[in-house]
């Protein structure tokens, strides 16, 4: 093991991530064929992931993303180069932040720098994708970038402003923020909201000006869901897809999955709710992971109804857990939550990085991935379990050599 500057001492053996979905393994099969690793404190327990509904108990509330993953890896040429377009989130302009990668010869990426501003990115059916300025100051790795559709005069944008307006334009700020509630008031503590939707549509529903190319449609036809190099093959959208996962009108989505929920089944769902298990369904739209500089997360859109904040401040009040399904669960609902406590319907984009430091406000539980050793989301699980608890449950993880990535195993944290 080697120690880090935050003073965790663990590492990944490469043999440890997970190259195929579960299903894919061997036959006979499911998803849900992969471990869970559950922690109590310090207290750590071993079990097959299909044991969850009886480790859980009526009243308990889980938290679900009902974002889609998007075919969100398209090819292109940067003049005489070969590139790889990752698309991650949409601005309300209708520009998107992208990250450019370098074929590796493999079937997967690596690293490239973006940029240079004003570079343009040829993409199938003619789309030509403009870059403007990188999304975060000092970073060339995510740059905003309009994509302009075959046909549209000097690469101009009509009907919209294709330079400002990203999500910090309307969305939330400072790291404790959220977007507007349904009655119009900012849900950290009932005053005067600065943040929230436009065009009143869920999770911040974007309107595309005439002569902006339709990225999610050029997707649908020619992109492909994102693969790092630890995955062995390409594996269908499907394999990528949830089982909480509702395409949306606009076509919006997630440009990774949400996959602390893929090893859920129709079956398990069932049970679970048989058991007096609730679920509660929320939405935020990840955008793509910083795979090698483990970078904090930027503003995310995301929506939770008025229908979900009732079920869990009716969980919490009842004496019920609210346990996120995935890092992206409890991002979204402690955006909506206020300082009270309280969840309030809400949607627009957030900024919020939960921390020790910040704490949880409405989370009692959290089932989630294993996560690298230099990620941030390992800040978010101490401030949900402890860090003692997520110290002891990977040194479980790495002895008992479950499996990391989006095809991996699962860890439950319970406060």
């Amino acid at each position: 093991m080697r120690a880090l500057a935050r003073g965790r001492a663990w590492s990944v053996p490469e043999e440890l991530s997970a190259r195929v979905p579960a299903e894919r393994r061997g036959p006979g099969l499911g998803r849900d064929a992969v471990r869970l690793l559950v922690s109590r404190g310090t207290e750590v327990t071993h079990h097959a992931f299909p044991e969850l509904p009886g480790l859980l108990r009526a009243g308990d509330l889980l938290l679900v993303n009902t974002s889609p993953t998007l075919a969100a890896a398209a090819d292109g040429r940067l003049g005489s180069d070969r590139v790889v377009v990752h698309f991650s989130t949409q601005g309300e302009d209708g520009r998107w932040a992208v990250e450019l990668r370098a074929p590796d010869g493999r079937g997967t990426t690596r690293p490239r720098a973006g940029g240079p501003a004003g570079a343009v990115v040829e993409l199938a059916e003619g789309v030509r994708l403009v870059l403007e300025e990188p999304l975060a100051a000092g970073s060339e790795r995510l740059w905003w970038a309009r994509a302009v559709a075959s046909g549209a005069r000097d690469g101009r944008v009509r009907g919209g402003n294709a330079l400002g307006g990203g999500p910090h334009d309307g969305g939330a700020h400072d790291g404790d923020a959220t977007g507007t509630d349904a009655t119009g008031t900012d849900a950290r503590d009932g005053g005067t909201a600065d943040a929230g939707t436009r065009d009143g549509g869920a999770a911040g529903r974007v309107v595309r000006p005439s002569g902006v190319a339709d990225v999610p449609g050029l997707l649908r036809r020619h992109g492909r869901p994102i693969r790092y190099a630890y995955t062995e093959r390409d594996q269908p959208l499907s394999a990528y897809q949830t089982v909480f996962a509702l395409p949306g009108a606009d076509g919006a989505g997630s440009a990774e999955m949400p996959s602390a929920a893929r090893p859920f089944t129709p079956r398990l769902v069932a049970e679970l709710v048989s058991r007096g298990v609730q679920f509660a369904p929320l939405t935020l739209h990840t955008g793509v992971a910083s795979a090698e500089a483990h970078e904090p997360p930027y503003p995310e859109r995301f929506a939770v109804p008025e229908a979900s904040a009732r079920l869990v401040n009716a969980a919490r009040a009842g004496g019920g857990r609210v346990v996120a399904v995935g890092t992206t669960a409890v991002r979204a609902v402690e955006s909506a939550a206020g300082a009270d406590g309280i969840v309030r319907a809400c949607a627009g984009w957030t900024d919020l990085v939960v921390t020790p430091g910040r704490g949880v406000r409405v989370v009692d539980g959290l089932l989630t991935g294993l996560h690298e050793p230099e990620a941030s989301h390992l800040l978010m699980l101490e401030a949900v379990a402890g860090r003692e608890a997520v110290e002891r449950g990977y040194e479980e993880a790495l002895a008992g050599r479950y499996l990391w990535h989006e095809f991996g195993d699962v860890h439950l944290l319970l406060r």
